[in-house]
């Protein structure tokens, strides 16, 4: 099982900074936010996108994919009535698929819930009408680019597009345990990939949630074939701040696995 950390955690560091903490701190990549290598992730050059990959790897690191997908540049939105901003949204998703790969990263998150949410006057139906169509042209993009686009599911038969676990939201809002969640539809093929947070928007390990089961799962799912993607940490509230917050989380994740590994060896 591989750890990313989500690199919005080590704001403001330089880069090279991030990779270098996030490999002292054992983690074995990085999940990447475009907005945090340029105030307009448009302007990232093809030469730029090798050239952090580079750095991630002169750390011993990879960049394993990107996340936080529309804050930059301003503007944009799935669902507008404007079909010239729907247009431009797609452009960046499009160009973030490249840049992605670029990097060596595999998958891509769409979060950014400020350019999904329906503008007022807009229905569900439009709202979700304008998404899809969207997320088709991506998934497309994204199929051609050798990534994934993981988004929440949608009716939308893409090899490009897979949705994703985000344990602190699946947490809050789903009935079954997250566990439970992911052994029931990670052998489907349709789980890309397991974000982990605690549902008080914490690091793993801050809060009430047991991620021990959690762990024990992906770690099956892996060995059967069902789950080859990475665990990346990506808490909202860093308590006491960005770095402790990241180093407490792979402590108490890799104790987890040091753990269970244990007890299979002595079953």
């Amino acid at each position: 099982m591989k750890f990313a950390l989500c690199n919005e955690v080590l704001q403001p560091m330089p880069f090279a900074q991030q990779c270098e903490f996030a490999a002292q701190l054992g983690y074995d990549g990085l999940e990447v936010a475009p907005f945090t290598l340029a105030a307009d992730p448009m302007q990232i050059t093809d030469a730029q996108a090798r050239e952090f990959a580079q750095v991630a790897q002169d750390h011993g690191l990879r960049i394993f994919g990107l996340h936080w997908l529309l804050v930059a540049p301003a503007g944009l939105s799935i669902v507008s009535d404007d079909t010239s901003v729907r247009d431009r949204t797609v452009g960046v998703m499009s160009r973030l698929i490249e840049l992605c790969a670029l990097m060596g990263g595999n998958y891509l998150v769409h979060g950014s819930p400020k350019q999904r949410s329906a503008p007022a006057g807009c229905t569900r139906e439009e709202a979700l009408a304008r998404a899809t169509d969207c997320f088709a042209k991506a998934g497309a993009a994204a199929a051609s680019a050798g990534v994934v686009y993981c988004i929440e599911p949608l009716s939308i038969n893409s090899p490009g597009l897979k949705t994703m676990v985000d344990c602190s939201a699946a947490g809050q809002v789903e009935k079954q345990p997250v566990h439970e969640l992911m052994a029931r539809w990670m052998p489907s093929g349709h789980i890309a990939h397991v974000q982990v947070n605690d549902p008080n928007r914490r690091g793993p390990g801050q809060g009430s949630m047991q991620f021990t089961p959690i762990l024990q799962t992906i770690a099956r799912m892996h060995a059967q074939g069902h789950y080859e993607g990475i665990v990346a940490v990506e808490p909202f509230d860093y308590v006491p701040d960005g770095p402790a917050c990241a180093a407490h989380s792979i402590g108490y994740l890799k104790g987890i696995m040091e753990s269970l590994a244990y007890h299979d060896a002595h079953a």
